[in-house]
This record gives C-alpha cells, structure tokens and sequence, in this order.
C-alpha cells in the first residue's frame, strides 16, 4: 500500500502537468468558456455578469444530477436576478436532441445548452454532477464534483447567493 502512493503521485503531478499550461488555468477556462444553446447559437458565461452562475454539467440519465434540479429552480425563482443555472449536456450518452427533449418535458427555468467546445473536458470532468460557479463579477469561484442531495445543494447554493449578494 504504500509503494502505492509513490506510483500515484508522480503519475497524477505528470496528468496534471500534461494538462495544460498556464493560459489554460481552471479559472481562465471557466470564465471564458463559451457553449452552445439548444438551436446552435453561442452562449458565453459572461453573458451572465451580474448573477452567481451555476454551470451544471448533467444529463438525464444522472439520477443525482436529476435530483438536485427542483432545488436549483427553486433558488431560480427566489434569485431571478441574482442566480442563474446553465445546465450543460456534455455530450456523454446524449446530444443536444435528448438535451431539449427533457427541457420540453420539464419546466426548469434554466439556459439550457449543449458543450461543444469541451469545456467539461478541459476542466478534468470525468463524471457527473460536475459544477462549476462564476461569482457576479465574472469571476470563478470553485468547482465541485458529486451531489449533496437535493437539500443540501439547495442549502450549499443559497448562502453562496447570500453571501454575493
């Protein structure tokens, strides 16, 4: 077990390095990053300058992804003009077509779009729930990875939003 940790540290320090470089920052990419809507039209998470920004990577065969989207359509409508959802398909099992398919069943008040550009990729999102937040500023804030269950990404994100604003 031991040995173990000599192995992994290397090979992750030589992942991490390999990477990218410093123009491609987790902060750089998150706070330039650009995705297509459902009808193929550019959407920039600078468009959102003003609001806390949620950039939720998702799709609909994630049950804990699933779970947590009454919870942010509920800050969605307490926030409207303080909070903002992007929920971005990444493109795993599905594309735009399934992306909008559930959006039409569902009456989440969220952008919905699509990743084309990889963004998920080149932040290292290997799984979902996979997010990301953008502070009003424009700014990133952090990513987390996993659920903490419908209650507590409600609870989570709502004294970010207090907290900003």
């Amino acid at each position: 077990m031991k040995y173990f940790k000599f192995l992994i540290i290397p090979f992750l320090l030589l992942n991490f390095i390999s990477c990218g470089s410093s123009d491609d920052s987790v902060e750089a990419i998150v706070e330039n990053a650009v995705f297509n809507d459902l009808d193929g039209n550019q959407v920039s998470v600078k468009d959102f300058e003003g609001k806390l920004v949620l950039i939720d990577f998702w799709e609909s065969w994630c049950g804990p992804c699933l779970q947590v989207f009454p919870s942010m359509d509920e800050l969605r409508e307490e926030y409207p003009d303080q909070f903002e959802v992007l929920a971005v398909t990444v493109g795993m099992n599905e594309g735009p077509e399934d992306a909008r398919a559930f959006a039409e069943e569902n009456g989440y008040d969220f952008n919905w779009l699509y990743d084309e550009t990889g963004v998920f990729v080149k932040l290292g999102g290997q799984g979902i729930p996979f997010k990301a937040f953008v502070d009003p500023d424009g700014n990133f804030i952090k990513i987390e990875m996993g659920s903490y269950g419908r209650e507590g990404d409600y609870n989570k994100t709502k004294e970010m939003i207090e907290e900003y604003f």
